[in-house]
């Protein structure tokens, strides 16, 4: 089952980028795991999905235990100051940055583990009070406050729009995100290097590409 709706999401990511006149291999399929196990994980892999998407850290330490280095790693849900320490050897790219309180921790421990930590700034785009990130009109302001650090690259926005009941319902948030993520590309910050847009996921990532994601987070889809 998994993969004949992997085969299904890529079609649907092929066709939707075709018909919009984007290019689909600029669109990476971010497979979200957070609901299977090891095992349902590695079928995605041999798929010839490569990116697995974990919201939690305990449940990508658990992941991981297993299957290591063989996925690129992200984590895409809330993180925690104190549980960044866990991660910094084994993520690729950090979706959820929303504080200049986690990024100055991401950054110290990327230092300790010898590298440059990839991570993009969550914006809470549709303003709901029960959504993460910061108010789009302070997304600069932090930018402004990374500049500084070492051992960070802001790679781009990442956002969560509202759960929609029907298709186009959120493209309007997605094409706010754009604009954003536009306007800063033409700034060009220190530590940054503004090409990554992570917006969609089961029920809207064709709304997604067509407003410019170059990821897509899809769970529900690829395991119901």
């Amino acid at each position: 089952m998994i993969r004949e709706n992997i085969k299904k999401v890529r079609d649907e990511i092929y066709d939707t980028a075709i018909n919009c006149g984007r290019n689909p291999d600029d669109i990476t399929l971010c497979a979200v795991t957070k609901t299977v196990d090891a095992s349902a994980a590695q079928e995605v892999l041999d798929s010839g999905v490569t990116v697995l998407g974990e919201n939690r850290v305990q449940a990508l330490l658990e992941k991981y235990e297993v299957l290591a280095d063989k996925p690129e790693w992200h984590l895409i849900g809330h993180l925690q100051t104190n549980k960044v320490k866990y991660i910094a050897d084994k993520v690729s790219l950090i979706h959820s940055v929303e504080s200049l309180r986690l990024a100055e921790e991401i950054d110290r421990r990327a230092k300790l583990a010898n590298k440059i930590q990839d991570v993009l700034i969550e914006v809470n785009v549709s303003g709901e009070a029960s959504k993460f990130g910061i108010r789009p009109e302070d997304t600069e302001k932090l930018l402004e406050q990374i500049a500084g650090f070492s051992n960070i690259c802001v790679r781009g926005l990442m956002t969560i729009a509202p759960l929609p009941e029907k298709e186009g319902e959120n493209r309007k948030y997605f094409s706010k995100l754009r604009e954003l993520f536009v306007d800063i590309q033409s700034k060009k910050y220190d530590n940054s290097n503004m090409d990554i847009l992570s917006m969609g996921m089961s029920r809207d990532y064709k709304d997604a590409i067509k407003e410019g994601a170059t990821i897509v987070r899809v769970g529900t889809a690829l395991f119901n």
